[in-house]
């Protein structure tokens, strides 16, 4: 224990070691608290829904109450899904800095409402956010050089190396006591604040337990990293040379090569493509006859086919009628899409069983449930929901049921769906 101490007060006299761990102790504290703030003001916009929601259906109640007309309360009414952030979320924002974690929605066609906003390929953004993910795993490799460069080279520079080795304690049992001491060190000034945070935030302890030895993992495929460097013999310099383009090379340039191969190998249009065919769709059928808008929505939906003839005046029902069309119009470009996504998806996490750096950032974000699964997931609930959405206002439509203002309170919500 005693020469462990000595190591220890050697190892803080260097100047370079205490800079570099408090800058790591830092940023990892200003990560994780950019995290929990970034999480905490997600909750509290999703808290504010409720009031909001009463508010805004208050008014549209009060004004449809006077026609009772439903078609009007289906169209004017929006109806808020979310998606509340997971305890780790903090953690690993991963989409949730990139797609809508809230979603106002109408019983209209409901593809071209969730894919209007999206203009990108969200599941490859790289570095994403400022948070602790990105700090582990795009700088904690950086300290790690910076601290194991020259862990043997420094003491060859000198002239040291020998009398080193010759020391009864010394040789590998002197490496190996200063790499663990670095090793705790770092891991320390990573694995400490992330366990206050994640204690904060609810995290399960098993979780947490994983993700420090995570932490110590990737941290110890830097170290094997700047060991086998070591043994190369070079200057202190060229080995933090080495290992800085090592850290370019594995950390930014193949992932960034890897999406483009896998972006080329798997394309996918974007989402505001089906957004945009579906609201073509939608405007063709105010010129399509009327008649066979209907024979279609009831050859696909035969349980409204006894509803009565359209007349000549505008009705609600043939309005939500094509945009259910339109909605199955372009179902299969939907499933495309999904299907394109998830296989990106999962090349993307087969990646990381040869990059560390891909691997230690999907593990953290499927933990967190900010990943693409968790995204589509959500987007299932909204879909279940408005399914229910359009089945409350179908039986109000299709009979020619009054609608109220007690019937406001009869529609579905959107809390009544488990959400994870």
């Amino acid at each position: 224990m005693s020469l462990v101490a000595h190591e220890l007060r050697l190892l803080l006299r260097q100047r370079l070691t205490l800079i570099a761990l408090a800058l790591l102790g830092l940023l990892t504290i200003a990560a994780l608290g950019a995290g929990m703030m970034e999480v905490g003001r997600q909750r509290a916009a999703i808290a504010a829904i409720p009031a909001a929601q009463a508010e805004d259906i208050g008014a549209i109640a009060a004004w449809i109450d006077k026609d009772k007309n439903a078609g009007q309360a289906a169209y004017y009414s929006f109806h808020p899904t979310w998606d509340p952030p997971a305890p780790l979320a903090f953690a690993a924002l991963g989409m949730r800095d990139v797609a809508p974690y809230m979603l106002r929605v109408r019983s209209l066609g409901l593809e071209a409402q969730i894919y209007d906003g999206d203009t990108f390929n969200p599941e490859l953004a790289l570095p994403g956010r400022f948070d602790f993910a990105f700090v582990l795993v795009f700088l904690a490799p950086l300290f790690v050089i910076a601290l194991f460069h020259d862990l043997v080279s420094s003491e060859r520079e000198a002239g040291r190396e020998r009398a080193l080795e010759a020391l009864a304690k010394g040789g590998r049992a002197l490496w190996r006591r200063r790499t663990l001491l670095r090793l705790a060190l770092l891991w320390l000034m990573l694995a400490l604040p992330f366990t206050v945070a994640a204690a904060i935030e609810g995290v399960a302890a098993p979780v947490i337990i994983l993700l420090l030895f995570v932490i110590a993992a990737y941290l110890l495929f830097w170290i094997g990293l700047a060991a086998l460097v070591a043994r190369l013999r070079l200057s202190s310099v060229a080995n933090a040379a080495t290992l800085a383009a090592t850290w370019l090379i594995l950390v930014l340039i193949l992932p960034t090569l890897a999406n483009v191969a896998i972006n080329q190998a798997v394309p996918v249009n974007q989402g505001a493509e089906i957004a945009l065919a579906h609201r073509e769709i939608v405007h063709a059928a105010w010129e399509t006859p009327r008649e066979e808008t209907m024979r279609r929505f009831y050859a696909n939906h035969p349980q409204y086919a006894d509803s009565a003839p359209l007349g000549i005046k505008f009705h609600y029902k043939w309005y939500l009628a094509f945009h259910q069309n339109g909605d199955e119009s372009v179902a299969e470009q939907v499933r495309a899409y999904r299907h394109g996504l998830e296989t990106r998806d999962a090349a993307g996490r087969a990646l990381g069983w040869v990059l560390p750096s891909v691997g230690v950032q999907a593990l953290l974000t499927r933990l967190a449930n900010t990943d693409l699964a968790a995204q589509i997931a959500y987007q299932d609930r909204i879909r279940a929901f408005h399914k229910r959405l359009r089945t409350f206002y179908y039986g109000y439509l299709f009979y020619d049921r009054p609608f109220g203002k007690a019937d406001f309170d009869e529609a579905p919500k959107f809390e009544d769906l488990p959400q994870r």
